[in-house]
């Protein structure tokens, strides 16, 4: 393995290192919509709480004033008795009355304001739980699709290394020289064949042009042959040159 590669892997492996180590989006994500929604629990409970202490509040401004309404009659009734001073101690406990009923009046107004609110907080909680999931599964969707690119690369890159890209390379090189080798042999195989063919073509060539030569020359060998003076065949001059073509024949 080379220095490149193993510098490669050991980046690879600090990079998966990080990633692992990495907070998990889907996770978080999970988490933070389950945490919105135990907030929209709370923001509910504190509606309807504000909700109850208004219906209480109202109740209390409602017999407020009926009771001070209550004591009026009386201070009528005590008058046309021609009870002075029990009139006057009814329009007193009126007088309470109603300042508890301004006092209640005033809490209702700040808590419908209160409740009016929380249940405008609420809605928008709830519109954004809504939107948060429908994010959510888009970025955990987008979230494993890039962990599964990421994982498809490393892939890629195992089998793209210097060793693995060596290894076929060296395959490669090594069918194209069987491939040459074996059309190498093929060639000479058949080279040897078209010889050794040739070699029977002009093999019967010479054998006829020698019969032939026999025939027409009446040279010793044929059935017509007849033989020249021996004056004439056992010369020095003859001799010489049938030696000379005898050395020719050795030599070529």
């Amino acid at each position: 393995m080379g220095l490149f590669d193993r510098i490669m892997r050991v980046i690879r492996a600090n990079i998966n290192n990080l990633v692992s180590r990495a907070e998990d989006p889907e996770k978080i994500l999970e988490q933070t919509v389950l945490d919105m929604q135990d907030d929209l629990i709370q923001l509910r409970q504190a509606v309807a709480q504000a909700i109850a202490t208004q219906k209480r509040t109202e109740r209390q401004y409602s017999q407020a004033t009926t009771t001070a309404d209550e004591w009026y009659r009386r201070a009528q009734l005590a008058l046309q008795k021609g009870d002075d001073t029990l009139a006057r101690e009814a329009l007193t406990r009126r007088k309470t009355y109603q300042e508890t009923a301004t006092a209640m009046k005033t809490q209702l107004d700040q808590q419908g304001t209160v409740v009016a609110q929380l249940k405008q907080n609420m809605v928008k909680l709830e519109s954004k739980i809504s939107e948060a999931k429908t994010k959510k599964d888009l970025y955990i969707a987008r979230a494993r699709s890039a962990k599964a690119s990421q994982q498809i690369n490393d892939m890629l890159g195992q089998v793209g290394t210097g060793s693995a890209m060596a290894a076929f390379e060296r395959m490669e090189e090594k069918v194209l020289q069987m491939e040459a080798q074996a059309e190498a042999v093929a060639e000479l195989g058949m080279d040897d064949l078209e010889k050794r063919f040739q070699s029977l073509g002009e093999a019967g060539e010479i054998d006829a042009e020698l019969a032939a030569m026999k025939s027409g020359q009446n040279l010793p060998g044929t059935a017509s042959s007849a033989q020249l003076p021996a004056s004439e065949l056992n010369t020095p001059e003859v001799d010489a040159e049938l030696e000379q073509l005898r050395q020719q024949i050795r030599e070529g």
